[in-house]
This record gives structure tokens, C-alpha cells and sequence, in this order.
């Protein structure tokens, strides 16, 4: 569904505007490697804080203790 509207929006564009279009299009690879390492570093970032919490948290778990529900 979500590339069905994207393509769709796409087409908008096209007919509004072909030469931004074609250029979305072609810069888009760009973009996305662009946008890579940042996406790595907010895996390991997220992943650190898990460890973190995990690591703030093993002294109470080892002692029995289990979170409210």
C-alpha cells in the first residue's frame, strides 16, 4: 500500500513537473546512501542503550525482581 501511494504521488509529479520527476527518480540512490551510515549509527547507538539498560538493570533481575504488568 505504502508504494502504491508513493507511486502515485509519483505520477503527480510527472505530469506536473517530468524534469523533477526524472530527477527524484535518478537522485533517490543518492539519497538513500547518503542516509545509510546514519541509520547504521542509530542501530548502534540504540543498541548501546539497550546494553546500557540491560547492564543497569542485571543487579535487580539477579535479586529476583520482576517488572510491574
Amino acid at each position: 500500500m505504502k508504494f502504491l501511494i508513493f507511486f502515485l504521488l509519483w505520477c503527480l509529479l510527472f505530469v506536473l513537473s517530468w524534469p523533477v520527476a526524472v530527477a527524484a527518480l535518478v537522485l533517490f540512490p543518492f539519497v538513500w546512501l547518503l542516509c545509510l551510515p546514519f541509520r547504521l549509527l542509530g542501530v548502534t547507538v540504540g543498541a548501546g542503550f539497550a546494553l546500557l539498560r540491560a547492564l543497569l538493570h542485571l543487579p535487580a533481575r539477579v535479586l529476583g525482581h520482576r517488572p510491574r504488568r
